[in-house]
């Protein structure tokens, strides 16, 4: 299967920005689109749930603003990523926003449901789930999935266990179509790797963390600069989900990072009800393995330059 248009033809570079909770908006995702990469948010972001539709309207018209201006260098596409959870009593409404708008990707999570899929395909749009196993993977294609988002080991946030290697290898045994790569991807010869292992685009999130447009208190953005691998916790306790958090935050908030009790898994939670898990996010810091790259705090443009340079350079190292 050859990669949908879509997920190649206006990206200066083959990589998806991952929607990050609370810190993706409008602003971050016009943004990235605008500096060749996929942008995306979690349609959670937006509260009240009104907010959705302020937000695609924004999003769309100045992204098409932009285009007309730049019909040499249009802008890449936006994603809307869609918890597909039980504990999201806003699923249908969210659904329904993008439909309306005619957001290009959505990116489901934690489930997947058919109606969904079938909603996004009715406008053209395509679905990438994201999954952190093989079995996962067989069950997002069956349930009629455009393409996988395989999230290995390092990843920022909900993080799966297998090493990247072992991950795409395996999807890829069965699946030719679209396969993107998560798991501490923060530098250009991170995302050539990627394409070396077999998956199409690279899917980047704790990086972004550290751009001048991302919804992040300043002391988050630095903390990425700041810390590095050996500064990331692996934890179930925020959320029921295992996930990758800043060791400084959890000190913070007065826990002891290396004896943190396990959370019970059927009581998980990410924020659909809005207040409790909200905070938690906002003072425990997700973050991937991969910060050790991010130097500085940069401009989203920066930021992409910087990928794409490396990337370019690393292309040329291997000739």
């Amino acid at each position: 299967m050859s990669l949908p248009k879509i997920l190649y033809e206006h990206l200066k570079l083959p990589v998806v920005a991952a929607p990050l909770f609370i810190i993706s908006n409008p602003d971050l995702v016009i943004a990235q689109c605008k500096a060749g990469v996929v942008g995306s948010f979690p349609a959670l972001n937006a509260r009240p749930a009104e907010d959705l539709d302020r937000w695609l309207k924004k999003i769309t018209n100045e992204l098409a603003e932009y285009d007309e201006q730049n019909p040499e260098f249009p802008s890449a596409p936006f994603a809307v990523n869609q918890i597909v959870h039980s504990s999201n009593d806003r699923l249908e409404y969210d659904v329904e926003m993008c439909v309306k708008w005619r957001v290009p990707i959505v990116i489901t999570s934690l489930g997947a449901k058919e109606f969904v899929n079938e909603a996004v395909h009715s406008y053209g749009g395509i679905v990438l789930h994201d999954i952190i196993n093989n079995r996962f993977a067989k069950k997002a294609i069956a349930k009629g999935a455009d393409g996988i988002i395989a999230v290995a080991a390092g990843a920022g946030g909900h993080a799966g266990p297998l090493s990247p290697f072992a991950l795409v290898q395996e999807i890829r045994e069965w699946f030719d179509g679209p396969l993107l790569l998560s798991g501490s991807i923060a530098n250009g010869d991170a995302v050539l790797a990627t394409e070396a292992m077999g998956a199409d685009l690279a899917y980047i999130g704790s990086a972004f963390i550290a751009t001048e447009e991302a919804n992040a208190v300043r002391t988050y953005k630095q903390a990425i600069v700041d810390y590095n691998a050996d500064d990331i916790i692996l934890s179930n306790l925020f959320t029921g989900v295992h996930g990758n958090y800043l060791r400084p935050s959890i000190e913070a908030a007065g826990l002891d990072p290396e004896n943190l009790p396990e959370s019970d898994p059927s009581q998980m939670s990410f924020g659909t009800d809005g207040d409790s898990v909200s905070k938690a996010w906002k003072d425990i810091w997700g973050c991937g393995q991969g910060i050790g790259a991010v130097k500085s705090i940069l401009t989203t443009q920066n930021l992409v330059d910087r990928l794409e340079s490396e990337y370019k350079s690393a292309k040329l190292r291997i000739m």
